[in-house]
């Protein structure tokens, strides 16, 4: 790998570009322009303005946008593939020399061009439909590459439409040509975006600085930005496209972890925490108040976690844990800690004892926060044959409470006598000030971006944040998304809870689906009826009151029926879930608002209507409502389709584990929602796959906590171009004003 100080160890130097790449010609460069980064597309030879507008539909508009817009796949190009290998649909690359060009209309009205080419061991054909203008460039003789996918017409081999470059005199098809396919818009063609990347390359691939320092490029074998640049749009051998894909992959990986932990630096050294200890005595005292005992993986959890309140910097801390995995008594447990937990120094009470802590637990929903509060008020309460009840205040805090009953509500939390609040955003909005507050739980953290996070930090110190998710997402993944977390996993179930046994239900099994759905409610279990849409949706979903109307009217005309979603009042909903607690419902037709939180124990049929409109890691959360019990739930996943591979309801049927279902959902949809501003607060990624690039996001993340140990300021002169990168990219999303 080269270095100013080891020259010999210079690559080769990279192949020179193709001067023409399927039916792209390669722009004549311009003499004496200035060149820059900044460089307008419009202004680079062969680009010009109608493809420059076209372009600014994928967000390239100067050249260092071109330059930084990489391929999404490469076509082979090489024109090694033999007529008698062949697969129809399988795309394979030929050479051959042009035998025949005509031009004629269809019976349909249509322009259609077919060439006839000579290959080294049979003859193909290839067809355009309305493009005359490509018979221009075809003449007998002339000698080309072709690539596509064939298919098999009139007893031979035929290229419908494919991509071509021309060879020209003495030129050999090269066995290492691969030919860059983009990302695109609508409108916007391949050609487009091909012309406008080779000109940036040709003005301008040697003029972006280097971020990454030459012993880090050295160390880890990475390419030169210039080199990288040119490799991964024009490669010189399939050997190089992955060479040069890793070195942007690791660039982008390492910085973000750079960035994040930077973000944490700045975090814990500007910001104090009030610090929690937790001994034998009260340890014991919290833990007498469930009626269970902890499984090892709470208990090592609890642990960890109140290691982190006992020091003076903020905690952040995220847990991760299946659905039933036990992760709300874990956050019960380290908030009644933080109340236990007296403020040094504070006067005393009423009661004669110090002044302690405050706790707030947010939920996404006011469903979900009124069964934590539900929760809460039995723990705290008197048990009787166990414990005496507590005499700590819990407040409710929800966006649809009454002025009056708000105030009063907001006047407790400010002086101290509510110790814990739950509520929903409300508490998120600027309105909530406490006095004492040590600790913020946030349920479903996914839900909740990092500015919500930012707006609980009030006063002189900061709270400890323990963030929750049901929606486990595998290590390496959990470090790239909360880099600037630690990450506690509830990787065990509690004893005798059992796995629900679920069925992917077509058409044909409708019937006999609903007659054991009917068969379980008579035995006295309850249930649910799950349906994605409130209003019937423009893909045929049917509304949730027309699928309660004709549930009503047929199937369970027999049994009790109640209606729940999210656009009902507060007060409503809240009757409806009382009655089906209550047991005065036999099943709750409801969306996907009954996901989390929803705690009743009977409670174990479920139908998912619409299933394929759901999410994997949605489906899961549902299925979950119904694996609250000592009886196995049982959940039928409805589809529209009679057969056939349907690869999210296929994973959702084959386990009930969500950590494999969280692998299985990445691998279906991409990493893409992960990583977007709406969990993270990060841009998306450019290249990096989170999946594919497993081994290098720990390797970045070893190497970027390695860097800032050593230089945390980034002060170096030689990381000039890292901290200017990080701070543009990153510099809003994270607070980073100023690095260095």
């Amino acid at each position: 790998m080269p270095t100013p100080e080891n020259p010999a160890a210079s690559p080769p130097p990279a192949a020179p570009l193709p001067s023409a790449i399927a039916g792209v010609a390669r722009p004549s460069p311009g003499e004496g322009r200035p060149r820059s980064l900044s460089t307008p597309l419009e202004r680079l030879p062969g680009v010009g303005t109608l493809r420059a507008e076209k372009l600014r539909k994928l967000g390239l508009v100067t050249a260092a946008d071109a330059l930084m817009h990489f391929p999404r796949d490469y076509r082979d190009f090489s024109g090694a593939h033999a007529v008698k290998a062949l697969v129809a649909g399988e795309h394979a690359s030929l050479v051959g020399d042009v035998i025949e060009a005509t031009s004629r209309t269809t019976g349909g009205g249509r322009q259609m061009l077919v060439i006839r080419l000579a290959c080294e061991d049979g003859i193909i054909r290839a067809v355009w439909f309305n493009m005359p203008f490509m018979a221009k460039r075809f003449s007998v003789g002339q000698k080309v590459v072709i690539a596509g996918a064939p298919k098999r017409a009139s007893g031979q081999w035929e290229f419908p439409h494919p991509e071509v470059r021309w060879l020209q005199a003495g030129e050999r098809a090269n066995a290492s040509e691969w030919l860059a396919v983009y990302p695109l818009a609508e409108g916007v063609l391949q050609s487009h975006v091909r012309v406008a990347v080779l000109a940036a390359l040709d003005h301008s691939a040697d003029l972006p600085p280097e971020a990454l320092p030459a012993d880090l490029l050295a160390a880890k074998g990475l390419l030169p930005i210039g080199t990288a640049l040119r490799e991964i749009h024009c490669p010189s051998s399939k050997e190089m496209i992955d060479t040069a894909r890793r070195r942007f992959v690791y660039e982008e990986l390492f910085m973000l972890q750079l960035a994040l932990r930077i973000h944490r630096g700045r975090q814990q050294q500007r910001r104090a925490a009030p610090s929690i200890p937790l001994d034998a005595r009260i340890d014991g005292r919290i833990r007498a108040r469930f009626p269970y005992e902890f499984t090892a993986a709470q208990s090592r959890v609890c642990a960890e976690i109140a290691a982190d309140m006992a020091r003076p910097e903020p905690m952040n801390r995220l847990l991760q844990g299946d659905v039933g995995s036990g992760k709300t008594a874990v956050a019960l447990y380290l908030i009644l800690a933080a109340v236990a937990a007296r403020i040094p120094g504070a006067p005393a009470g009423p009661d004669g004892r110090a002044t302690g802590y405050q706790a707030a637990l947010m939920a996404p929903t006011e469903l979900l926060a009124r069964q934590h509060l539900a929760t809460l008020e039995r723990l705290l309460g008197e048990q009787e044959g166990r414990v005496r009840a507590s005499g700590v205040r819990v407040e409710l805090l929800l966006g649809g409470q009454t002025a009056k009953r708000r105030a009063a509500a907001l006047e407790r939390i400010a002086s101290g006598e509510a110790q814990i609040v739950v509520g929903t955003q409300a508490l998120v909005c600027g309105e909530a000030r406490f006095r004492n507050l040590a600790l913020v739980v946030i349920d479903e953290q996914h839900r909740f971006g990092v500015v919500q996070r930012g707006l609980l930090q009030q006063g002189h110190t900061d709270p400890h944040t323990l963030l929750m998710t049901a929606t486990p997402i595998p290590r390496t993944v959990a470090h790239a998304v909360y880099g600037d977390l630690d990450v506690s996993t509830l990787d065990e179930q509690p004893p005798g809870r059992q796995p629900v046994a679920t069925y992917r239900v077509g058409p044909e099994q409708a019937d006999s689906w609903w007659d054991f759905f009917r068969r379980k409610l008579r035995e006295g279990r309850q249930g649910y009826v799950v349906v994605p849409a409130v209003e019937e949706s423009k893909r045929g979903l049917e509304s949730i009151s027309s699928a309660h109307e004709h549930l009503s009217n047929g199937p369970l005309e027999a049994f009790r029926l109640g209606l729940v979603h999210g656009r009902m009042p507060t007060k409503k909903k809240q009757e409806v879930m009382e009655k089906f607690r209550a047991g005065e419902i036999d099943v709750l037709v409801a969306t996907s608002v009954i996901e989390v939180g929803i705690d009743v124990p009977n409670a174990t049929l479920m139908t998912i209507l619409d299933a394929d409109s759901f999410g994997l890691a949605q489906l899961h959360q549902l299925r979950g409502r119904v694996a609250r019990g000592a009886t196995r739930g049982i959940c039928g996943a409805v589809t529209g389709e009679a057969e056939g591979a349907c690869p999210r309801i296929d994973a959702f049927v084959a386990t009930t584990d969500g950590f494999e279902l969280a692998e299985q959902d990445l691998l279906l949809r991409g990493p893409g929602d992960l990583v977007g501003s709406r969990q993270s607060g990060a841009p998306p990624m450019y290249l990096a796959d989170l999946l594919r690039d497993a081994s290098v996001v720990a390797e970045a993340r070893r190497d970027a906590l390695a860097l800032f140990e050593r230089d945390p300021l980034l002060a170096d002169p030689q990381l000039a171009r890292l901290r200017q990168l990080i701070q543009k990219r990153w510099g809003e999303t994270l607070g980073l004003a100023q690095i260095g």
